[in-house]
């Protein structure tokens, strides 16, 4: 699971950084394209948070995983050292 959240976190950076390089080119000279260098900007921030709010849940998802993990290895190392 935590890794399709890193794969989906790192689309939306480029996705992002797309955004963002679109805000320095000449896109607002081709007809009925959004030209708004704002609103290219805006978007490239508003993809970045929310890509590193995704990320975090990556991030936090494989780290429950390995402390689940453990927790059931420790369990069984338990109950093979019991007589």
């Amino acid at each position: 699971m935590g890794r399709n959240l890193y794969i989906l976190a790192a689309t939306i950076g480029l996705l992002a950084l797309i955004s963002f390089a679109l805000s320095f080119t000449n896109l607002a000279q081709v007809p009925g394209s959004p030209g708004d260098v704002r609103l290219w900007r805006t978007t490239s921030i508003a993809l970045v948070f929310i890509g590193l709010i995704i990320a975090l849940g990556g991030v936090l998802s494989q780290l429950f995983e390995q402390a689940e993990r453990r927790a059931t290895e420790q369990r069984r190392r338990r109950r093979h050292r019991r007589p």
